[in-house]
């Protein structure tokens, strides 16, 4: 029987963002709601598959598990949990095994935990972040009905799904060497500390990598995107640096966050292949990963190396089209 696992991030769409700017505020029972489409969509096939649902403290996977529909064999996973980034992460390395297809309802955070630790396991992310450049704006139902098609083995995998990129980071400074990855972009901003983790400030951002682009993302990839779109499943990417709008020779409107378009100052833009790096010298700020800041920084050199060895991604509609074209979802009387 196939297998799916499903994520649901309680503390995803809930941070100061939703104060300070007009992003949405995905609370428990939006998430849970969107939880039980999920489940429903998993039932468009005759063999549903069973599920696994990641526990929390807010009651999103217990109630999943009771209101599950008839025909589905729905548990939650056996785990500890912190009600930290740790769940979502653990979770990611059970399913990693034993998982067909996993179902990701949260932002690009949780989606690169997610990414970082599943290995090869195909993953429909649904949006229910507050930065949603990765995760999809795709009904609960659709986004698992897609997931069974593809855990089933009803379509080819490989004509469905698609590779994202990655972007490694190695940054060097005073207190040695610091490691860290992203999925849709990794930043550099001039502020020296993490605070509220959220990237709201156009003036705080000095530049930094790309593996996707497009107007309608937000953060550096809209921002890159109105220079040089790159699609999420191409290779390669973009390096930007940044400075303020009245003294660099071109600037661009962009998203730089929910609720937030602003003039951003262009000083290089530099497309990159993959196994390509930017370097940046930092004398005191903060790398941020996906929208949110990271590592605090003091006289530093940050490598940052784009790969295409990134998560696998379903396409949700190549997926259903597929399915339709090969006769699956229609039942001769």
């Amino acid at each position: 029987m196939a297998h799916v696992g499903l994520i649901v991030n309680p503390s995803a769409g809930r941070d100061i963002r939703r104060l300070t700017g007009g992003a949405s505020v995905v609370d428990n029972y939006a998430k849970r709601r969107v939880a039980e489409c999920v489940l429903g969509g998993l039932t468009i096939v005759g063999d549903p598959p069973s599920v696994a649902v990641m526990p929390d403290r807010v009651g999103i996977a217990s109630h999943a598990v009771e209101e599950a529909p008839a025909e589905l064999d729905v548990e939650s996973v056996d785990m500890t949990v912190e009600e930290t980034a740790a769940d979502t992460r653990r979770a990611a390395e059970r399913f990693r095994d034993d998982a067909d297809v996993v179902v990701v309802l949260g932002g690009d955070g949780t989606s690169r935990d997610v990414a970082m630790r599943v290995g090869d396991v195909p993953i429909v992310p649904v949006s229910t972040g507050t930065n949603n450049v990765v995760p999809m704006p795709v009904d609960g139902t659709v986004a698992g009905a897609a997931a069974a098609v593809v855990a089933a083995g009803l379509v080819d995998r490989e004509a469905v799904t698609y590779r994202h990129g990655r972007i490694d980071v190695r940054a060097d400074d005073v207190s040695g060497e610091t490691r860290l990855s992203g999925l849709a972009t990794v930043g550099i901003t001039d502020r020296p500390f993490v605070g509220t983790r959220a990237i709201i400030d156009p003036s705080e951002l000095l530049g930094g990598v790309v593996s996707r682009a497009h107007p309608s993302d937000i953060g550096l990839p809209s921002v890159a995107g109105c220079i040089e779109p790159v699609a999420p499943e191409a290779s390669g990417g973009a390096a930007l640096r940044l400075g303020p709008p009245d003294a660099t020779a071109r600037s661009v409107r962009a998203v730089l966050a929910p609720g937030v378009t602003t003039t951003i100052g262009i000083t290089e833009h530099a497309p990159l292949d993959a196994g390509a790096s930017a370097t940046f010298d930092v004398v005191d700020g903060v790398i941020g990963a996906d929208g949110e800041r990271e590592v605090e920084l003091a006289d530093a050199t940050v490598t940052m190396t784009l790969t295409d060895d990134g998560p696998r991604l379903v396409d949700v509609d190549a997926t259903l089209e597929a399915a339709a074209e090969a006769g699956i979802l229609i039942e001769e009387r």
